[in-house]
């Protein structure tokens, strides 16, 4: 290492290299050294911090935290929306942005896509714009319908949406996703067309999930359709649930927690998204990071999209005790 060099004279070497674009050879002649010392005197700039290189990959990436979360988790595929001083620039449709080209980047004839319902999903639907023809591709739900969240990012009308923009074919599950008891739920499971398009989500692909924070949102809003009892309300909250994929809750660690909110639910299991072979979280903000580090411990999820500051977060509260899906 070079001997440390006086921060004013360092600074004049950065600024003559970095703002007026000279040579490091005209650089040595105004300062009066060596070309080879120009050298080690913008490497020391940079130690010191007196020099900071930042490049910005012009699809709005950010990959060291991509790297970290990857590696932390054993993800497959990772996309964090850089979403930092881009002015109007809205962080879901940053973040949907980047799911939508992970979902063409994945796309194969004859492939089953399955897909859950809220905000980041919506964002990643309305990003997404076919080049390419696929054939024989069809979308599927991996839940029913609920009535007290905004229908425009319901399962249905996002599986349709998408369906037109790729020009593939879409099965709706004709049911909603709570039901008011057990016995209502497993009259409708018994249902042919029913059975059938829960065994298409079982089968599917890949699977683009949101990932909810049961006090926020449409994870919120799962619980309140349910009119749970005080009794039923204090059981669940006793599990201590820290997030939901489609409408299946887990605790910190991603463990299921079943009972009386999971028995009343209509859509695949969290045993059977597992099956799937790869599941992609789509989220964004700092509100769903209990929600996605649970997933990501759970190894419910395969692959992530989210935001930078959500990536942070999430690194954040991981700390270095995490293991990942395939770890």
């Amino acid at each position: 290492m070079p001997a440390p060099r006086d921060p004013a004279t360092l600074l004049a070497a950065a600024r003559l290299y970095y703002q007026q674009n000279r040579s490091q050879a005209e650089i040595a002649t105004t300062l009066g050294t060596s070309r080879s010392n120009v050298s080690r005197m913008l490497t020391e700039a940079q130690r010191q911090g007196i020099v900071e290189i930042r490049i910005n990959d012009p699809e709005g990436r950010v990959h060291e935290l991509e790297d970290e979360l990857r590696t932390t988790f054993g993800l497959g595929e990772v996309r964090v929306a850089h979403t930092r001083n881009v002015p109007g620039l809205r962080m879901e449709d940053a973040v949907g942005t980047q799911a939508a080209r992970l979902l063409l980047d994945e796309l194969k004839d004859s492939m089953t896509v399955a897909l859950s319902w809220g905000h980041a999903l919506q964002a990643m639907v309305y990003a997404t714009t076919a080049e390419q023809e696929h054939h024989r591709l069809t979308l599927v739900q991996l839940v029913g319908g609920l009535s007290s969240i905004s229908n425009e990012i319901s399962g249905q009308e996002l599986v349709r949406e998408l369906a037109v923009r790729l020009g593939a074919e879409y099965r709706f599950l004709h049911a909603p996703a709570t039901l008011e008891s057990v016995t209502s739920r497993d009259a409708l499971l018994a249902e042919p067309s029913i059975r059938t398009a829960l065994e298409d989500a079982n089968r599917a692909d890949i699977a683009f999930v949101g990932i909810g924070t049961p006090t926020h949102g449409s994870s919120s809003a799962i619980l309140e359709s349910l009119n749970l009892s005080k009794a039923e309300h204090d059981e669940f909250w006793a599990h201590e649930p820290a997030g939901d994929v489609a409408a299946r809750y887990y605790n910190a660690q991603g463990s299921p927690i079943r009972g009386v909110v999971d028995d009343r639910v209509l859509g695949i299991s969290l045993d059977g998204l597992l099956e799937i072979p790869n599941v992609v979280g789509v989220a964004s903000g700092r509100a769903k990071t209990p929600g996605v580090l649970g997933a990501l411990r759970g190894r419910i999820i395969d692959s992530l999209v989210c935001d930078e500051a959500l990536a942070r977060s999430v690194l954040s509260a991981a700390g270095s005790s995490t293991g990942g899906k395939h770890a």
